[in-house]
């Protein structure tokens, strides 16, 4: 499965509760098709502590949201884009469809 977004890229969320959010991806699952995203669908978790002196109670965790979901946002010209693909030196590198920066 292809998919478009990478970790560390910047996405913004396409559909769903967290619509136009924008956020940095933190892990990919390619398998799944799914990644985490930085602050976007976020799912309370009650957690008890597990050692001494650990804090329990509720805490907020990133959950996986489907890539088909996210889209990559080019650093240049700061634009949700659907990347380009380009053979530079006989390696596959991202390009941006607005403005042809690499990605």
């Amino acid at each position: 499965m292809s998919m478009n977004v990478k970790t560390n890229d910047t996405v913004v969320v396409l559909s769903g509760k967290d619509k136009d959010k924008r956020g940095k991806v933190l892990s990919v699952d390619p398998k799944a098709g799914k990644a985490i995203v930085e602050k976007v669908n976020v799912a309370k978790r009650h957690q008890k502590p597990r050692r001494q002196g650990e804090e329990g109670g509720i805490i907020s965790k990133e959950t996986p949201i489907y890539t088909s979901k996210l889209m990559a946002v080019c650093p240049k010209c700061n634009k949700p884009t659907r990347p380009a693909y380009k053979v530079t030196d006989g390696k596959k590198v991202r390009v941006c469809k607005h403005c042809g920066a690499e990605m």
